[in-house]
């Protein structure tokens, strides 16, 4: 069966790093037969300004709009970002607080805490470039980046996270070692796409 394949390149910039492994990971995956639907951070439109879902929240934009149905269209899921201040870009940020509604990708249950996960069925890699070498972001700040989108992010929503890699650091990297690094890439968008 064929597998959908959404990549979400959420770095702000055109030609970032970030691009260049959603580019190895498409390619990965298209050639172990995949579909690929792609959205770009920085070629999406919508006001970042966001103040919570209640009465008087506005329609989602057609970018959000978008953005909802290649993830409600994917088997899986692939999102790609810098790694800044502990966590992803400001714009990329919004774009969960707002897209990642309540009753598209979970409903909390009217009493207690539970809630139900509505992306439930999908599986999700993660690619987090960052200047701080990830054993170091793991021995001093415990991997806030990684912890966040594989639990507060997929597993809240149901997707099951299969590869969240943290590749550092981005600004001592020889040109080898990036090249490795779009061979994993590539490596793990073929194994989406099995």
């Amino acid at each position: 069966m064929t597998k959908n394949v959404f990549i979400w390149v959420a770095h702000p910039r055109a030609g970032s790093l970030c691009s260049g492994l959603a580019d190895a990971y498409q390619a990965g995956a298209v050639a172990k037969g995949a579909q690929v639907r792609r959205m770009d951070l920085g070629d999406m439109r919508f006001e970042a300004e966001f103040e919570g879902y209640g009465k008087d929240t506005k329609p989602l934009t057609a970018d959000l709009q978008e953005w909802q149905e290649n993830i409600r269209w994917a088997d899986h899921i692939l999102i790609v970002h810098p790694y800044w201040w502990g966590s992803m870009p400001t714009k990329a940020k919004a774009v969960l607080d707002i897209a990642l509604a309540p009753g598209f990708a979970y409903k909390y249950h009217k009493r207690g805490v539970a809630w139900d996960k509505l992306l439930a069925g999908k599986t999700g890699d993660a690619i987090i470039t960052s200047d701080t070498p990830p054993l170091l972001d793991t021995l001093l700040y415990r991997k806030p980046g990684r912890r966040v989108i594989r639990n507060q992010v997929m597993k809240f929503c149901g997707i099951k996270p299969r590869h969240i890699r943290q590749l550092g650091s981005v600004k001592l990297a020889s040109p080898a070692k990036i090249a490795r690094w779009l061979t994993q890439a590539e490596t793990m968008g073929a194994r989406a796409a099995a």
